[in-house]
């Protein structure tokens, strides 16, 4: 994927379209800094250019929804990522609606996330379909695979549900109101868990040589872990993805995937509706 991504930048760029992202956090975040450092290493490494903002916390919603506005009008401006976490006076989904959804890289805004449901994956929320992504590279065959999914978040969990049912899986989502998860989990071929609860997934929970996607991150001990216990689940999983060094970085490379295919998606925009009529 970084292979086509560099090879699509550098065509974009000699079209004068040279792909660039502007990253939006608010406030002193330790949390972001870590994300920002990578996407802005692996963005350029990509030869997409990446401009990190920072605003104070004080800042308003209104203000940050006149900054986007900013952004979704200026042609130079390829794709807009909104860091998390944020302050609490300003709510997460006005933000991702507030970005233009030819510009939405992340794949955040209600329109993008409704496409999946139509099997549209112009656009797709970066994590769930670098989940998805990591499945379907292994050697089992995605129609009619049983899938479970552990945590049903709008952003991970649901569209992973159908994503997987627009590949031919059957899937059972679960959540915190399920009664018994491992009665569902041990019947799958596939298990995603993305819920923030470290160690919830154990290896008794899993049928042997099923495929594990561990999209949790969580600190404990300083250390950063995922949603499996990864000991007890190594020893039967057939496959199992590490926290760190799993999702994480096929999520960064889906999201300048997406920056690549959104650039062409306005440089086609704009031709289209700058073009000499004639």
């Amino acid at each position: 994927m970084a292979a086509e991504v560099v090879a699509e930048a550098a065509e974009l760029a000699q079209a004068g379209w040279a792909p660039r992202l502007v990253s939006i956090s608010v406030g002193d975040v330790a949390a972001a800094e870590l994300y920002v450092r990578n996407q802005r290493r692996q963005a350029e490494a990509a030869g997409v250019d990446f401009e990190a903002r920072n605003y104070p916390e004080t800042i308003s919603l209104e203000q940050l929804t006149g900054v986007l506005a900013g952004l979704n009008a200026d042609p130079r401006v390829n794709g807009i990522i909104i860091q998390r976490p944020l302050p609490a006076h300003i709510p997460v989904k006005s933000l991702q609606k507030a970005v233009h959804p030819l510009k939405d890289v992340e794949g955040m805004h209600p329109s993008s996330i409704g496409n999946i449901v139509y099997n549209d994956l112009a656009l797709g929320p970066c994590t769930a379909v670098a989940a998805v992504e990591i499945l379907k590279s292994l050697p089992l065959r995605v129609e009619g695979l049983d899938v479970c999914v552990i945590g049903h978040s709008e952003i991970v969990g649901k569209p992973i549900a159908f994503l997987m049912m627009g590949l031919g899986a059957t899937v059972t989502v679960c959540h915190h109101m399920t009664r018994q998860v491992a009665v569902h989990s041990r019947a799958a071929d596939a298990v995603f868990v993305a819920v923030g609860k470290p160690g919830l997934v154990t290896g008794n929970m899993l049928k042997p040589g099923a495929a594990l996607i561990d999209i949790g991150i969580n600190r404990v001990d300083g250390r950063t872990v995922g949603d499996a216990d990864y000991e007890s689940c190594s020893q039967v999983a057939g496959w199992i993805t590490p926290v760190p060094g799993g999702v994480g970085p096929v999520t960064v490379a889906v999201l300048l995937k997406n920056a690549v295919l959104a650039t062409r998606m306005q440089k086609d925009h704009y031709s289209a509706a700058f073009q000499a009529a004639g």
